[in-house]
C-alpha cells in the first residue's frame, strides 16, 4: 500500500492561492488514480478532483471547475493541486487518495493525513 502525506494547506484571503502537494512512498503512484477530496466541519468527504494513473485524464468537482488544477509528476512520485480565486466555502481540511479512480471516496483505498485550508472573506 503506498503511504501519502499532503502540505501547502495554511490561511489565505479570498481571491488568493495556495498549491498542495501530497508526496507518495513505499510504492509508485505511476499505477494509481490519484484524487483529492475535502472535508469540512459537520460535512462528508467530498470529491474535488482527480487524475488518471494513465493519459493524465482530469475531473473535478464543478464547484472548483476553472478555479483549481490537478496534476502529477510519476517522477517524483507526488501529486500537486493548485487552488486560484479561492473562496470561504473552499475552507475544509483536504486529503490525498490513491486507489482505482472515480468520484467515491471508497475507491481510493490509501489516504493521506490532510492538511488545513481556511479562506478568510
Amino acid at each position: 500500500q503506498v503511504q501519502l502525506e499532503e502540505s501547502g494547506g495554511g490561511l489565505v484571503q479570498a481571491g488568493g492561492s495556495l498549491r498542495l502537494s501530497c508526496a507518495a512512498s513505499g510504492r509508485t503512484i505511476s499505477s494509481y488514480a490519484m484524487g483529492w477530496f475535502r472535508q469540512a466541519p459537520g460535512k462528508e468527504r467530498e470529491f474535488v478532483a482527480r487524475i488518471s494513473w494513465i493519459g493524465g485524464s482530469t475531473y473535478y468537482a464543478d464547484s472548483v471547475k476553472g478555479r483549481f488544477t490537478i496534476s502529477r509528476d510519476n517522477a517524483k512520485n507526488t501529486v500537486y493541486l493548485q487552488m486560484n480565486n479561492l473562496k470561504p466555502e473552499d475552507t475544509a481540511v483536504y486529503y490525498c487518495g490513491a486507489g482505482v479512480g472515480g468520484t467515491v471516496a471508497r475507491h481510493f483505498d490509501s489516504w493521506g493525513q490532510g492538511t488545513q485550508v481556511t479562506v478568510s472573506s
